[in-house]
């Protein structure tokens, strides 16, 4: 699967801009500010309905319009499939494919998988759980619609379980067969969840170790480890255990939203013991694990957006990088770079060809090299 051609109208800082992309590496490069995040981010939509960086869609609006377009035009299995994604001010965001609405975003969610590797992912390893369950959470996601479905119901259910918690400290009234009911929707909703994360985990790790050797040429020992209250407890008997516990805090304390991913280096947490190249080489070895599963699920290579890659990366490390991602195993790639030369030179030396899009004020022109 690849992008031949993507089209942006009042998106950010473009006015307007259409691109005709290489099914091979695509660069954009230019200035900080110029855009070239701006034109992943486009992909990011039509690929996941949303940005990449910020939840709020009418902020994706150029300033002083009322409205952004997004089109792009995939290949896919060589058939064509086209996407559209349009946001006006104070209205619903509408999402098209082949000019038919969805009825629901998360049906398109895994049809045109894709993978972002930014500098913003430093919060997966330095911010709270949360960021690495949206890890886990973003990758099956893309192989499993049913999984949405379950983490919808989930989320649901546990803000009627902490509710119920908060009426019940408020009023004095204990009513524990009510509280059952809610705990049976938490549990057969958290039970899949936790089953389809664990699956997952027993072959994403593998794969993960395997990159990561390859990138750092053996030169450090990492490990990553899942971590769940589930792997010791039946989750119905762990909600009767920390029943009154909950009932004092007024919130739910057991259960798959407290799901955690541990990263380390020679046996210390990556957060504190890992130089800023690590951390960086981890967190690449991580989305490139997520690359080769959704591939191996989806039997077709999504698209691989690199953002800002070659910062705090040595030359061997980016090397080898570009190596692995330029080779069969990898499909259309997409990068930016404020550096021609690092990128040609690159790229040159590893004899992969290579179409170049130069961005300046939000304006991009695109040639071979």
């Amino acid at each position: 699967m690849y992008l031949q051609q993507l089209s942006v109208i009042n998106f950010k800082n473009y006015a307007g801009a259409e691109l005709t992309f290489s099914d091979g590496v695509n660069a954009f490069l230019g200035n900080n500010g110029a855009g070239k995040t701006n034109l992943l981010d486009a992909v990011h939509y039509l690929s996941l309905c949303k940005s990449y960086f910020n939840p709020i869609d009418s902020q994706q609006i150029k300033q002083g319009e009322e409205f952004f377009i997004i089109t792009g035009t995939f290949n896919k299995n060589d058939k064509q499939e086209a996407v559209a994604c349009s946001v006006k001010r104070n209205q619903k965001k509408q999402f098209k494919r082949n000019k038919k609405d969805y009825q629901r975003l998360a049906d398109h969610i895994g049809l045109l998988p894709l993978v972002m590797i930014s500098p913003y992912d430093v919060s997966i390893i330095i911010e709270g759980s949360e960021e690495r369950r949206k890890f886990i959470d973003n990758v099956i996601s893309q192989t499993d619609n049913q999984y949405l479905d379950e983490l919808i119901a989930y989320n649901k259910a546990l803000v009627n379980r902490n509710a119920l918690l908060k009426q019940i400290a408020d009023t004095g009234r204990y009513d524990p067969d009510l509280l059952e009911v809610v705990d049976d929707q938490l549990v057969a909703s958290g039970g899949k969840i936790f089953e389809k994360r664990r699956r997952f985990m027993e072959n994403f790790t593998s794969v993960f170790n395997n990159h990561y050797s390859y990138i750092s040429d053996n030169a450090e020992q990492v490990n990553l480890i899942y971590e769940s209250q589930l792997l010791q407890d039946d989750f119905a008997g762990l909600l009767k255990k920390t029943r009154e516990k909950d009932r004092v805090l007024e919130r739910t304390t057991a259960g798959i939203h407290k799901d955690d991913l541990q990263f380390s280096i020679h046996g210390m947490p990556m957060k504190k013991f890992g130089s800023q190249g690590q951390q960086k080489s981890f967190l690449i070895a991580l989305k490139l694990a997520q690359y080769t599963y959704l591939y191996q699920q989806k039997k077709f290579k999504p698209l691989l957006l690199l953002d800002d890659i070659f910062d705090k990366l040595d030359d061997n490390r980016v090397t080898k990088l570009m190596q692995m991602v330029s080779n069969h195993d990898f499909g259309q790639v997409f990068i930016t770079d404020t550096s021609t030369s690092r990128v040609t030179e690159v790229f040159k030396d590893i004899g992969v060809e290579i179409k170049l899009f130069y961005i300046k004020e939000g304006e991009a022109n695109g040639q071979n090299e």
